[in-house]
């Protein structure tokens, strides 16, 4: 069985939002919207982690993440990067897009048996390169 897994989903990156809060009866309820963007994201993320021929680890994991951003249309010209487009992806915490991808991996049960099993973890952000497609890679790797 190989040490390490990498898998890509297609796509522009999705962090984790927040939950909001409701009441009803008297009781409070928190939940994420069910259009939310976030739910799809979680699920591509799961079918492929499940599909990656992995068995379930129970020992630590180090987990590697790359979310690259489609840069808008504005912010390039005929000849390159628009001047004043900002060099960072959009506003969204690097920790939130991780805490989506390892919860979704979770999910999906064919990769590990919790993501407390993640001890060494690195989350990047970066705008897409002209002519390269919005990703994320996630590399999974047994310690």
């Amino acid at each position: 069985m190989a040490d390490s897994i990498t898998f890509t989903v297609n796509g522009q990156p999705v962090p984790q939002p927040r939950h909001k809060v409701s009441s009803r009866g008297g009781f409070a309820r928190a939940y994420i919207a069910a259009r939310h963007p976030i739910h799809a994201y979680r699920q591509a993320i799961a079918l492929i982690a499940k599909g990656a021929g992995w068995q379930p680890q129970e020992g630590p994991i180090a987990l590697d993440i790359e979310c690259i951003f489609g840069r808008p249309p504005s912010h390039l010209t005929k000849t390159g990067l628009a001047k004043g487009a900002p060099a960072i992806p959009p506003k969204c915490d690097f920790d939130n897009l991780a805490k989506g991808i390892a919860d979704a991996i979770t999910d999906s049960g064919g990769v590990w048996r919790d993501d407390d099993q993640v001890v060494d973890g690195r989350c990047r952000k970066r705008y897409a390169d002209r002519g390269e497609q919005a990703r994320t890679i996630v590399t999974v790797r047994r310690l």
